[in-house]
């Protein structure tokens, strides 16, 4: 959900309030109780992860690696260059 700034026209009272965006508008603000909140144009605030980080194995399954390497079939033997390119591709590798 992100987070809106509102200031009242009237007061001038600046806050911040988590909403979702099908939520309305606040109107009335919490200060003054008069109908004049504005909602700000904010830059907005970038994605926060908490935690001890993401790995590949946090969900990885035991014998993952196992079926992942039977859909893939045998290893492929390199090509007759021994390098992985063709036959004729003129490189020294």
């Amino acid at each position: 959900m992100p987070t809106y700034q509102y200031e009242c026209s009237h007061c001038h009272h600046q806050f911040e309030i988590l909403q979702s965006m099908n939520e309305n508008r606040l109107k009335k603000c919490p200060e003054c109780g008069k109908i004049t909140l504005q909602r700000l144009i904010g830059t907005g605030s970038g994605i926060i992860f908490k935690g001890s980080g993401f790995y590949e194995t946090d969900y990885k399954q035991k014998g993952s690696d196992k079926a992942a390497s039977k859909e893939l079939g045998p290893k492929k033997s390199p090509s007759p260059g021994g390098h992985g390119c063709s036959p004729n591709c003129g490189c020294t590798a």
